[in-house]
């Protein structure tokens, strides 16, 4: 059961608690709404500028009961320095990448079953049929992009949801080829979408939630200079807090 929360300009609601995928033993609670219209693109900046995540068509936030471990975090596009991260960048030196519109392919899906099935066999999305990953991509009242990352034989190796905001990039989900694990495609792609978002002359890329405890998020603050959403607005986010 859900309940509305109170907003000026549109309606927002509260889920029940449930338990966090995340933190053990904890529950989470999300504010959430609904995106749709000609207003939809506008509403989804704001919001992400807020802290939000877009999900399909709804935009969530985090409302944990005392918790606040959920951070939203987004790279300072124009401080960050690619050279710490030659050996990454070297490597996947081969692929290309290609915007996309979001519109789903058998290609994409069979490398996204194979990453589900080995990296994340007992996670929420483990179940996730073709119909789930169509409507993951192509239900989106925003700018999406699906980029997609080809090595010199053409054969794809892995793809990355993307929204374009009028301040910078937010991946919504990255997955890749487990075959190529070895390369760091994961960090790889996050390293590209800054030198993509510099390229679009876009200040930021949105990283979603950075969970202080939680060694699944950690990778995220590595990525610096990072910042994060506080009460007083964005801040640099110090490296020892991010520890």
């Amino acid at each position: 059961m859900t309940k509305p929360f109170p907003s000026s300009s549109s309606e927002f609601f509260l889920t029940a608690p449930s338990p966090c995928p995340y933190l053990p033993g904890r529950e989470e609670r999300k504010i959430f709404t609904f995106l749709g219209g000609e207003g939809a693109a506008d509403l989804n900046a704001i919001l992400s500028q807020r802290g939000f995540r877009r999900s399909q068509n709804i935009a969530y936030l985090p409302a944990c009961d005392r918790c606040q471990a959920c951070r939203p975090v987004r790279v300072r596009v124009d401080d960050f320095d690619e050279k710490k991260w030659r050996r990454p960048l070297r490597r996947n030196a081969d692929l290309t990448r290609t915007p996309r519109p979001p519109r789903t392919t058998s290609e994409q899906f069979s490398v996204l079953r194979a990453y589900l099935d080995t990296r994340h066999g007992d996670g929420g999305m483990a179940d996730m049929t073709v119909l789930d990953y169509s409507a993951m991509v192509e239900q989106t009242p925003v700018d999406t992009l699906i980029l997609e990352y080809r090595d010199d034989d053409g054969r794809l190796v892995a793809g990355a949801l993307t929204d374009r905001l009028r301040d910078g990039l937010s991946m919504v989900y990255s997955f890749f080829d487990p075959d190529d694990e070895g390369r760091s495609v994961g960090s790889y792609m996050i390293l590209d979408h800054i030198l993509y978002a510099r390229e679009l002359g876009l200040p930021y890329v949105y990283l979603g939630y950075w969970v202080k405890g939680s060694r699944k998020m950690d990778y995220k603050r590595r990525f610096g200079p990072l910042e994060h959403l506080t009460s007083e607005g964005w801040q640099l986010l110090p490296a020892q807090a991010a520890r």
